[in-house]
């Protein structure tokens, strides 16, 4: 895949396989490319008119650039959480079930959609903390409790593939380390990419690496195996602080 906002071109040549049911970060210093490719993923970038993109992403097999694919279907399957928590004006309940409403093939009655915001908030780990505050504004509550919200929003409508942009950048060490848990606790019922600059979580969280540099892919290895013996000096130089 290549991808040019522009004249300028972002990405170049990017060849990547993602496993499924892991977690995958995605490292690299700022402007390599790294959110530009995971906002790729579900055609986040294609909303600007002057991107254009060469290539073929496929999820589950599927090439959701595809003339056939459509973008709405492409948003459905694949979540995405941002860097800042962005919690609908609505309460609790309504923000976990916007995606299912808005999606849903059939009506649901309110003891269906009582189950549904439950198993979604008990997913996120969030279930204890706000089972009493369902009716209440989600702009009230922690950061953390928004991160995780935003998580719980995307659930309902059953997504094959969770994106997450810096999830934790805004959150204290503390919340930083409880999404750190979801992200685990979420791994093998769904597939994640994360886009991370902070080495320490991309090496607690994740199964696997992706180095980026200057738009292209340096390296691709398991977590562990790439912060102890990488293959490239340019991964090496970065991991160890050399540059970034």
């Amino acid at each position: 895949m290549n991808l040019w906002y522009g004249d300028f071109q972002a990405l170049f040549d990017v060849n990547l396989d993602i496993r499924a049911g892991l977690v995958t970060a995605m490292i690299g210093p700022s402007g390599c490319g790294k959110s530009t490719l995971l906002r790729s993923v579900n055609r986040i970038n294609e909303r600007l008119g002057y991107v254009r993109t060469t290539g073929t992403i496929k999820v589950y097999g599927e090439d959701i650039y595809a003339e056939t694919s459509s973008a709405i279907q492409v948003r459905r399957n694949i979540g995405m959480v941002f860097q800042r928590p962005n919690p609908l004006p609505l309460s609790v309940r309504n923000n976990v079930l916007f995606g299912h409403r808005l999606h849903r093939t059939r009506s649901y009655n309110s003891a269906e959609e009582d189950e549904i915001v439950e198993q979604a908030l008990r997913q996120v780990l969030l279930w204890d903390r706000v089972k009493d505050k369902l009716g209440t504004k989600a702009t009230t509550l922690s950061l953390e409790e928004q991160q995780k919200l935003c998580i719980a929003r995307l659930l309902p409508t059953k997504p094959q593939l969770l994106l997450m942009d810096e999830q934790c950048s805004a959150l204290d060490p503390e919340a930083t380390a409880a999404v750190e848990e979801l992200i685990w606790e979420l791994r093998g019922k769904y597939s994640i990419l994360i886009v991370t600059h902070n080495m320490a979580q991309a090496r607690r969280a994740s199964d696997e690496c992706v180095f980026m540099l200057m738009g292209k892919v340096v390296e691709h290895s398991a977590t562990e195996k790439m912060f102890v013996s990488p293959e490239q000096r340019e991964t090496s130089d970065y991991i160890e602080g050399r540059f970034g």
